[in-house]
């Protein structure tokens, strides 16, 4: 019996033994070191379709923007902020006829961030349009978390609904579609290329009762000299 006890133990033993010895030689095998250089935080990464650097200037987003869908776009907003006449201000304040107010201003006391109240100016539709894109870029320490609208079409639907909601400032006027700037007058360098500039005739304004010299006539006689 005790024969028995000790086989079992032994193999017990020799088990735990192999198990460590594949432990210790697996975690040599994939040990990875720590790199010498950290990485970089990347805080963003914008696509070129909704990039604000891709984004097509606010008049012509303007011109096909969709009230309805600005609406739409508002309800992330509606968790801090009303936007009816006399609505009561919340986490944010309330938004009715924000646009063409001054910024950080009135709202019925409202406690703005001295952040936004040094930005100063009235809220217009390209301050708007900046604050919607990132609030924290736009007023750096402003207490509002909201990370901001990264599609510019859908800031310009958003822009729409709330100028609708008491402001009804006036819109700029969209470029027309495929104008370019004026080029007329403008000569290309191809219309003087391969000219004869070999030979260079001043011809003078003849006087009044003197005949006017034939510039051939000169050419020729410059070669005959």
């Amino acid at each position: 019996m005790q024969d028995r006890f000790n086989t079992i133990a032994g193999w017990a033993l020799a088990g735990g033994i192999a198990a460590l010895g594949l432990s210790i030689a697996s975690a040599k095998y994939f040990h990875s070191e720590k790199p010498e250089r950290p990485g970089y935080v990347v805080e963003a990464v914008e696509d070129a379709a909704g990039g604000a650097a891709a984004a097509e200037p606010l008049p012509v987003r303007l011109a096909k923007g969709d009230v309805a869908k600005g609406e739409s776009g508002f309800k992330q907003c509606a968790s801090c902020h009303t936007i009816t006449q006399g609505g009561a201000n919340g986490i944010g304040p309330n938004l009715y006829a924000t646009l063409g107010e001054g910024i950080a201003q009135g709202k019925g006391g409202f406690a703005f961030s001295d952040a936004l109240k040094g930005v100063g100016g009235s809220w217009d539709l390209d301050k708007m349009d900046a604050w919607l894109a990132n609030p924290r870029k736009f007023a750096p320490g402003t207490k509002m978390t909201f990370a901001g609208i990264s599609d510019p079409q859908l800031r310009a639907d958003v822009i729409l609904y709330l100028n609708k909601q008491g402001s009804n400032l006036p819109l700029p006027a969209a470029p027309a579609a495929g104008s370019e700037p004026d080029n007329a007058g403008v000569q290309s360098n191809s219309a003087v290329e391969g000219a004869d500039v070999s030979v260079n005739v001043q011809q003078a304004t003849p006087g009044e009762g003197t005949p006017a010299k034939d510039p051939q006539a000169a050419v020729q006689a410059e070669k005959k000299k």
